[in-house]
Order: structure tokens, then sequence, then C-alpha cells
């Protein structure tokens, strides 16, 4: 049975690094349930690399900071037959070279890259090909499970991503004057990837996630990837500017007992 009913789907996929990229999940993911997958990367040392893993299918080149890229990678697809009916947005850049420092010491440059290759490369993809994509295709883009908790060694990119899951409601609402594409994020808490390992302290944080989570085990790539194909599907057609947090209960048990006890002794 054809449940996610994906089958003879396309689906753009942008972002896959390498093998662990929550972008490589997704796109597997909707593979194994029918989907045909155009591959976006950033540049040819990533197509020669993302080639080793998916064969021969195909891979296209746009670096999101550069508006000619933007207009190329739009001809080059424009040039395909047939529609689009997905679209996953798993882009996201910040330059902690000078390591992390207190948000208010944040540099506008680092700042305003980040947001342009985060956040804005979203608006601006959706608009390069906003009549390549089928009437009812869905944008999926990858978020994180809070915005609101200040988390020193993840620097400036939480407010970044509030500006990104805003933008959900303006591009679904601004979209709904000519079509019916949908656009949601999937918001995972802290996962195993080699982008999240390169963040100072990332480690540490990812292991107290999985003392605070309830099962013990923190969210697995896989897990993100199962939802983002269920928003990628006609299944989810009544969910649109959405945010859908997968985060294994972690926002629930930051009170635990037994997280209690360690920090004040057994006087709890």
């Amino acid at each position: 049975m054809d449940f996610l009913e994906l089958t003879g789907k396309t689906i753009l996929v942008f972002g896959v690094a390498n093998r662990k990229s929550v972008a490589y999940a997704i796109a597997r993911t909707v593979e194994q349930a029918g989907a045909q997958v155009v591959y976006v990367v950033q540049d040819d040392e990533a197509r020669q690399r993302v080639g080793k893993l998916v064969g021969e299918r195909e891979i296209l080149v746009c670096d999101v900071e550069y508006e000619e890229q933007i207009e190329r990678l739009r001809s080059e697809l424009a040039a395909r037959s047939g529609k689009f009916h997905g679209l996953v947005h798993s882009i996201a850049f910040a330059d902690y070279a000078d390591g992390i420092k207190p948000f208010h010491e944040t540099g506008k440059k680092q700042f305003l890259q980040a947001m342009d290759i985060s956040c804005y490369s979203l608006i601006r993809l959706c608009n390069a090909v906003q009549d390549l994509l089928d009437a009812d295709a869905s944008v999926v883009t990858i978020s994180i499970s809070t915005t609101r908790m200040a988390s020193e060694n993840y620097g400036f990119m939480a407010p970044i991503k509030a500006a990104l899951d805003s933008s959900l409601a303006f591009l679904a609402k601004s979209f709904s004057s000519f079509s019916r594409v949908r656009f949601n994020a999937v918001a995972p808490g802290l996962l195993k990837t080699s982008a999240s390992a390169g963040i100072p302290g990332y480690v540490d944080s990812y292991l107290y996630a999985e003392q605070v989570i309830p099962r013990g085990q923190a969210v697995q790539t896989q897990e993100v990837a199962n939802v983002a194909a269920f928003l990628l599907s006609p299944r989810s057609s009544g969910i649109t500017a959405q945010s859908l947090v997968i985060d294994a209960g972690m926002s629930i048990n930051y009170f635990d007992r037994r997280i209690i006890e360690r920090a004040v002794g057994n006087q709890a």
C-alpha cells in the first residue's frame, strides 16, 4: 500500500552534505516511498562527494549566497519536464571561526550571513521556482525544537531559526494567491550529525539531552526524516505554516527528579 502517496512524485532536495545529513535521510526515505529526488548541493566538491552516496541520480549545484547561481539553477530546473511536488530546504550556516561569543557581541557580518544562508535562501529559492512547483506541492525546511532556549553554545542561530519559522506563515499566505503550496518545518531536538559536531560544546549538550529525554535516547535522524516525508506527502494536506517539534519529549522533562538530585544533591 502506498500510504504516503509519493510514488511518481518528484522532490527537490537542497543541502545533502554527507551520509549523516538530515537532508540525505529525508531523500532516502521519500525515494523508498517511490518518489524521484533531484539533489542540489553547494559546490562541485559536494557534488562529487554526494555522487558517491546517490549514484547516477541527478545532482545540481547552487551556492545560495550568489544570485547568479540561483538564476542558473532555475534555468536548469525549468529545462526539465514536469513539476516538482516537494522541496526540502536543509541549508544552514553560521560562522563560528572566532568561537562562541555572548549573544550581544555577535558580529553584524556573521549574523547577516547566517540569516541570508539559513533563512532568506528559503524565500529566494521558493520565489525562483514558484512556477516549477505543482499547485499542491509541499515545502519542508529544517528548524530546531525551540528558539526560546538560550543555549550558549548555539550562538546566534536560534533567532535566525525563529525568523525561518515565522517565514512559513508569510510564504503560505503569499503563495495562496495562486496555488495551494504548503510550507512547514520539522523542528528536531539535538541530532548526531557532522554539522552539529563542529559546534563548540555541542557534544556535552547532546549528552545532557539524552539525560533529559524520558526514553533516555536522543532523537534519531531517521525519526526526523519520517516526519518530513509525511509533510511532503499528500497525507498531510491539511497542515501548513507549522513547525512540528520532534524532540522525543525533551521539552517536558527539564525538572526530572534525577536531574534535580544531581544538581542539588539529595536535598530534593
